[in-house]
């Protein structure tokens, strides 16, 4: 294993060939590909065991409320109270159920890996070559790679010809990666280790001979599975809370059932009625409709999300999304349109601008703000007239969606040619191709001669290569002069500080009698014929969603593959806001985030909005930086370089269109339109759940404090039970469907994204929160206790005073359901009739409660008997009672704090 430690990149051809004992020519023997096979093992990811679904299952009564449901449903078996055990148990279940049903699959993120692995590989092997699948390759095997081909395993190159790959799903680069063979410096970043080879990415164009150096999980993308394996499953902000809640809980029901067991042995009471009395305490403290009302009120936020593209895998991912503080999004098709635009043209001395976004060639070219006559700018003709000739590529239209077929950059020369009046189906028939030089990394140029009254060469490529081609330059008028170059190199370098890409033009009308082209047609002589400054744009949607996200106090990073020029240009385009350097936005890159210890990049993670050229291992103590910082943490990404930082993010965001099946499979949420605007939507639809499911425990809390005192003033008072176990469920599951389930469908309260997200230290029982459970817990507690006893001194059975103090509690909660409508805001500000879904459930209710109170097969399971009108009437009115009370305190609170907030 002694290779794993060599930077491969540094080293050159032959000393590669050395250490690897292999030669280059025949490459290895039947033998050698034997022992190394043994030594190395198969070119394989490690795929990780996964849990059984027996074990998840089971897993879902791993939580301390159920433990005592469990106890509650032994004790009562042993107290032969079987009917009671059935329910309490059937709750039990339903609840697991539930949470299995909701439980994500386990995360396929490093299958995914092993099938992105999983290819043929053309081999040279006893000097011939053959075919072979690469889970048989081994380090030292010479691997022979055509345009199309797979890379199998990373390769160090030994032999390039023109060769590009498409690197983005291991670098997030857009632009394909042109290679040599050239020694690196040991500093060099992956996605510029041009003498490389990776796996998982694709060859795009060209071809080369490479020899294996790392295979398995030894790749950089098999680093990147052990990552995504070690990388830690974290708790949303909302189960942490809700966790805490139930370790305190338990505590507290295990103090007062023994408290209980203890004051009856004193009394000389039977054990057995002590036992039901600590049962009845430990259901009712107990808010068994909580797990399952979560998740359905958390799926019914799904199905919003997945209308604003946004297609949640994960359940809690909804809840995280409305706390979350920091989203790290890639740039490409996220933040940008991911279509080459041009931008800025400089041709015979003049600047243009032009309009429009993207492929589609919708817009115009502007000269001092008033579209152009091409009649009137000869030069411009000429040089755009160029970009689509020299050009192998073109753009259509899908599905109401503008497409390249061919190189991005071209596709932009078609476009913006064709906003000025040139169509290239027509260009191309007027003057058809006589013959190319293709583009080719050492020329860095491509050139066309086309057929016309005198025959024509087109050339495009780097500012430098065709500077050098050129002796002469095009003006305005469009006569040829002598070049400029200094000038030429000025206005360059003011578009690349733009974060502009430079393609520069050149022309040359010449008699070629054998209708061929050669590079040395075009070494000098040629006509420079202008400037084209192109990038991807930003998507004006995401500006406006970075703007909604930032007025949210959501701070924006930008984590991606390109240029720190680039990305910071365009991240002041989209107004993102971070430290600055200078009068401009810092970028920081990946060289540079090497130097930074773990506290300082703390700092630097919390300061600095865009980083570059980062690596996978950088992405993930990136996220982990922000996270140490207290903050919750979303990340985008689309590559096999982003499965990493999507796990350990709080919540992660694939995308559907761009993205790789490791990214999608490691995520939380996948965007069917890649467009970052979908995540604002997706935060605010998320924002307005997470106040859903905080004005569900604000109504539910209370309700189990007034079970729990009823119970206990009956032991204080050594009274008969106002409510039996079974009553006691009844209570909390139906009116957690019927009733609390209804505030899922509570619209979105005005100006949700005008506020700061909810600290993630915040805890679940706020003072207001605490204080407003006390109030309404007592006072259903005194209502229901004084209502019990007011029936038994009448002269009821104690099964009809149990069924008048269970519709107390069903009632009261109806009441009190309106005014947890809104936590901020009266009944009046929001609307009586808002959300009729409301009404629907208290009506839901009404009709089980009355199952419940007359319905023979419910008398005998739930001990139920039916009541008269007069016991509705004081009931109804114990309820109205209550909504005036919290109406009052709602407003008195308001006006003492100047705000409702919980």
């Amino acid at each position: 294993m002694e290779n794993l430690n060599i930077k491969w990149h540094t080293i050159p051809i032959e000393k590669v060939a050395e250490h690897l004992k292999v030669d280059i020519q025949n490459g290895l023997s039947d033998e050698d590909v034997k022992k190394r096979l043994d030594q190395y093992g198969k070119n394989l990811i490690t795929t990780k065991k996964q849990q059984s679904s027996l074990v998840r299952f089971l897993l879902q009564f791993h939580q301390p409320l159920i433990y005592i449901l469990l106890a509650a449903t032994l004790i009562t078996i042993l107290l032969g109270e079987y009917t009671d055990a059935s329910v309490i148990f059937a709750v039990v279940l339903i609840n697991s159920f539930i949470g299995y049903y909701q439980e994500t699959k386990a995360l396929k993120a490093i299958d995914a890996l092993s099938k992105s692995m999983s290819t043929t590989a053309t081999v040279i092997r006893n000097g011939k070559q053959s075919d072979i699948d690469s889970v048989g390759l081994v380090p030292g095997d010479l691997v022979v790679l055509r345009a199309g081909n797979k890379i199998p395993a990373d390769l160090r190159l030994i032999t390039v010809k023109d060769m590009q790959v498409d690197e983005s799903a291991l670098t997030g680069e857009s632009v394909a990666t042109e290679k040599n063979t050239r020694p690196a410096d040991e500093s060099t970043m992956i996605g510029d280790r041009q003498n490389m080879g990776f796996a998982a990415t694709i060859v795009t164009y060209g071809s080369a001979k490479g020899t294996v150096v790392t295979t398995g999980d030894h790749t950089e993308v098999g680093k990147i599975n052990t990552s995504i394996a070690t990388a830690s499953e974290l708790d949303t902000p909302l189960t942490l809370k809700i966790k805490k809640f139930s370790h305190m809980l338990l505590w507290v029901i295990l103090v007062f059932a023994l408290l209980i067991l203890g004051i009856a042995y004193l009394r000389g009471e039977s054990l057995a009625d002590a036992f039901m009395v600590a049962v009845a305490l430990m259901v009712g403290a107990i808010p068994e409709g909580l797990p399952a009302a979560v998740t359905i009120m958390l799926a019914i936020g799904v199905g919003k999300m997945a209308k604003r593209k946004a297609i949640i895998r994960k359940l809690v991912a909804v809840e995280t999304l409305g706390s979350t503080d920091i989203i790290c999004s890639d740039k490409t098709g996220t933040l940008t349109e991911n279509q080459m635009t041009v931008q800025k043209i400089m041709a015979g001395g003049e600047l243009f601008d032009v309009t429009g976004m993207g492929y589609k060639p919708q817009g115009k070219v502007l000269f001092k703000g008033e579209k152009v006559l091409l009649n009137e700018k000869p030069a411009l003709l000429s040089m755009l007239r160029g970009g689509v000739l020299c050009n192998n590529s073109r753009i259509i239209e899908r599905e109401g969606r503008w497409k390249a077929e061919g190189d991005p950059t071209e596709a932009a020369l078609i476009s913006v040619a064709e906003k000025a009046g040139i169509q290239k189906d027509y260009i191309d028939r007027y003057f058809p191709r006589l013959d190319e030089i293709p583009f080719q990394s050492e020329y860095q140029y491509m050139a066309t001669l086309h057929k016309a009254d005198k025959d024509i060469v087109f050339l495009k490529g780097s500012l430098e290569a065709v500077l050098a081609s050129s002796d002469f330059m095009m003006n305005e008028q469009g006569e040829v002069n002598p070049i400029e170059k200094s000038a030429i190199q000025k206005c360059a370098e003011e578009m690349a500080t733009e974060g502009l890409r430079v393609l520069a033009f050149a022309m040359k009308e010449y008699d070629f009698s054998k209708k061929e082209l050669n590079h040395g047609d075009v070494a000098k002589g040629m006509v420079f014929t202008g400037l084209q400054g192109m990038i991807d744009p930003p998507r004006e949607e995401a500006i406006k969603a970075v703007e909604l996200c930032q007025q949210a106090s959501i701070q924006i990073k930008m984590i991606t593959g390109d240029n720190a020029l680039t990305a910071a240009n365009i991240a002041t385009h989209l107004g993102i806001k971070g430290k600055m350097e200078n009068g401009k936005l810092k970028a920081l890159t990946g060289l540079e985030l090497k130097r930074f210890s773990e506290s300082e990049l703390q700092e630097i993670a919390d300061e600095v909005s865009v980083f570059a050229r980062v690596s996978p291992d950088q992405k993930l103590r990136l996220v982990k930086s922000m996270q140490a910082n207290g903050k919750v943490v979303a990340m985008t990404g689309d590559g096999v370089n982003d499965g990493p930082a999507l796990k350990q993010a709080n919540i992660g965001i694939a995308m559907g269109i761009s993205g790789t099946e490791v990214a999608i499979d490691a995520a939380d949420m996948v965007l069917t339109d890649d467009n970052f605007a979908s995540i604002e939507a997706a935060v605010e639809e998320g924002r307005g759940v997470l106040d859903n499911l905080t004005k569900f425990i604000v109504w539910t809390l209370p309700t189990n404090l007034g079970e729990a005192l009823v119970i206990l003033a009956s032991i204080s008072l050594a009274t008969q039970l106002p409510l039996a176990p079974v009553q006691i469920l009844w209570i909390n599951m139906t009116t957690a469907i019927c009733l609390g389930l209804m505030l899922a469908f509570e619209p979105k309260e005005p100006g949700i994204m005008d506020r700061p997200p909810i600290p993630s230290g915040k805890p679940l029982l706020t003072f207001p929160v605490i204080m407003r459970t006390l109030l309404v817990g007592t006072l259903i507690m005194l209502t229901s206790f004084l209502l019990f006893r007011f029936e038994l001194a009448k002269g009821a059975s104690l099964a009809q005073a149990q069924t008048v103090t269970t519709t107390v509690f069903i009632v009261l909660e109806a009441f009190y359901l309106f005014n947890c409508r809104s936590l901020r805001r009266s009944i009046k500000e929001i609307g009586w009739f808002s959300n009729k879904w409301v009404y629907y459930g208290v009506f839901a209710m009404l009709i089980l409660q009355l199952l419940f109170i007359h319905a023979p097969f419910m008398n005998a399971l739930f001990h139920s008997a039916p009541i008269g009108l007069h016991s509705w009437l004081r009931i109804l009115a114990a309820g109205l009672g209550l909504f005036i009370i919290v109406y009052i305190e709602k407003t008195i609170r308001k006006q003492m704090t100047g705000t409702e907030e919980f």
